[in-house]
């Protein structure tokens, strides 16, 4: 059987994967576009993009919407697809990217590490100022019912706008968290139970408004039972992060990449991050050093996070997520996701895309032949 497409507006996956943006540089163009021609949602993450633009440590805003601008040109002409951007709230050019990702028609703008209070304000004045109907989807990422409501209410009393989805990441997720450290390992939050509970608070708003509000699971998703498992919970659609990485067309180096089929279940950690939120990362020296006091504040050149405070931290994280890009990694970390120790081959997107459909029938078989036997138990 194949997977329910995953409708958003006016948008439809035929598989209803997301492929969680990974920053820095992780998921860009070539990652985004390949996902989108399999049939589901390819991301470009939009945290410090302009990495590699030659003026980016002298005007990092110019470079950094030059290359959002050109990353999402890219994707275009290698899918038609659809192509999303996720930037953070937390970004401090967060609205003139938000703005540069509308104008150049990003199907979706994902937006987490923070709550996209205003996000509607940046489509509307696009429109208005362009004389030009814009249809980005915008779909923030929250970690909570709680968070969900708040953003709900906002948008839809300053701006009449119903929110286009929610993705709900759970603690399981890689990179930063949006939970305590506290919170991480308690079942209270666990990704299973905060799905029923942001369906719940949806559900009033859809039939208020006649709009469907899709959920999507994200944190921890690996499989496609697990896939199987969150639309059984109420999700629309899943975003994964952790299995893209470990595939050919992922935009960071190969050395990346090996870190993830080296690892270990135990060498998963957590990181308290110079911009405040907790991490989950693979442990190496690097973090190692940083939690010894080996490393020493810094000045800043990028400016690229609201919440980081270069006085008081030990390294730039930017600079450490470039350089674990490019594969130095005994001079930065590799963000991942709490199912990184099962990952174990690097693959194309098609094959892994392919591997879900045939993991997502399994479960389904499965559950059918569970159900089969409970009924010839009962006639019997």
């Amino acid at each position: 059987m194949s997977f329910p497409a995953l409708k958003i507006g006016n948008l439809t996956a035929r598989i209803p994967v997301v492929q969680g943006g990974m920053g820095v540089g992780i998921s860009l163009s070539g990652l985004a576009s390949a996902v989108a021609n399999q049939g589901g949602i390819g991301v470009i993450a939009g945290a410090m993009i302009g990495m590699k633009e030659p003026d980016v440590a002298k005007d990092p805003l110019t470079a950094n919407l030059r290359a959002l601008r050109n990353e999402i040109e890219k994707a275009r002409q290698l899918t038609n697809g659809i192509v999303g951007v996720n930037l953070m709230v937390a970004l401090t050019t967060f609205s003139q990217m938000v703005r540069t990702a509308i104008e150049h028609k990003a199907d979706i703008i994902f937006s987490g590490a923070g709550l996209p209070l205003d996000m509607p304000k940046h489509l509307f004045q696009a429109c208005e100022e362009k004389k030009e109907d814009f249809k980005t989807k915008l779909v923030p990422i929250v970690s909570s019912a709680r968070a969900a409501s708040v953003i709900a209410k906002k948008w839809i009393s300053r701006f009449n706008y119903v929110p286009d989805a929610f993705v709900v990441e759970g603690p399981k997720a890689g990179g930063h968290l949006g939970f305590k450290a506290e919170e991480l390992y308690d079942p209270a939050h666990a990704l299973e139970v905060l799905v029923p509970q942001v369906v719940e608070v949806v559900k009033p708003l859809e039939d208020k408004y006649g709009k469907a509000v899709p959920i999507i699971a994200a944190g921890g998703v690996y499989s496609g039972a697990d896939i199987k498992k969150f639309l059984d919970l109420g999700a629309s659609g899943v975003q994964m992060g952790t299995r893209f990485v470990a595939t050919h067309e992922c935009d960071a180096d190969e050395r990346f990449k090996q870190s993830y089929l080296a690892a270990k279940a135990e060498d998963v950690t957590i990181i308290k991050s110079p911009v405040g939120m907790p991490g989950r990362a693979l442990d190496n020296s690097f973090i190692h050093a940083a939690r010894e006091g080996n490393k020493k504040p810094f000045k800043c050149v990028f400016h690229c996070v609201h919440t980081c405070e270069q006085e008081k931290t030990p390294y730039c994280i930017a600079q450490a997520l470039i350089n674990a890009m490019k594969g130095n990694l005994e001079r930065g970390f590799a963000f991942c996701g709490a199912n990184v120790s099962r990952v174990n081959k690097i693959t194309s997107v098609r094959e892994l895309m392919d591997s879900l459909q045939h993991e997502f029938d399994d479960a389904m078989a499965s559950l059918s032949k569970s159900v089969q036997s409970m009924f010839n138990g009962n006639k019997s």
